[in-house]
């Protein structure tokens, strides 16, 4: 079974979700410089059913509350507009 990488645009939400294959490891996480916008590169098995994965930003600064029973795992930090924002993406899994 072939692997690939496919890059996600993020949006600029506090929660958001991806459709990402399953078995799917997330590689990177940076401004992509085509486009200047924020992005995930993950390392994919494309014929694989896809999956719905949820994911939170926050910026520098700002409180993560820790709510129980949701457990987030670091992804990777971005700066977006000459480094006037400070990105941090999670993943969030119950």
């Amino acid at each position: 079974m072939n692997q690939t990488i496919w890059k996600f645009e993020t949006p600029f939400e506090e929660k958001f979700t991806l459709q990402i294959p399953t078995e799917s490891k997330i590689l990177s996480v940076q401004q992509d410089q085509k486009t200047m916008r924020p992005c995930i590169w993950i390392l994919v098995y494309p014929d694989n059913p896809k999956e719905e994965r949820f994911f939170e930003l926050f910026g520098t600064g700002n409180p993560i509350h820790n709510d129980m029973g949701v457990m987030r795992e670091y992804i990777g930090t971005y700066q977006y507009q000459k480094g006037e924002f400070v990105g941090h993406i999670f993943e969030r899994s119950n």
